[in-house]
């Protein structure tokens, strides 16, 4: 989770595209350029250690744009082999 905000903040677009769950991955992605993510709260986890196959990570994510703002959101991740992808919003 904390690097795909990362590559929200940064722009990668590439490193979103591939972190995503090949299932659920869109086509492609295009970001706001007018936000900038300056802070990621977790406010939960279940699963998602080193021997789970799956975890769900609830988060706050910051933005500055036109106003200041707050993503608030739950989403649900997968591990294959060594990298954890990205699935969905629940």
């Amino acid at each position: 989770m904390r690097s795909r905000f990362s590559a929200f903040a940064l722009g990668d677009v590439d490193y979103l595209l591939r972190s995503w769950h090949r299932s659920t991955r869109p086509a492609t992605l295009d970001l706001d350029d007018g936000l900038r993510w300056y802070r990621l709260d977790i406010d939960a986890t279940q699963r998602g250690g080193p021997f789970d196959r799956d975890g769900v990570v609830a988060f706050t994510a910051h933005y500055k744009g036109a106003e200041r703002g707050a993503l608030t959101e739950t989403s649900r991740f997968v591990k294959e082999g060594r990298d954890w992808f990205y699935v969905a919003a629940l």
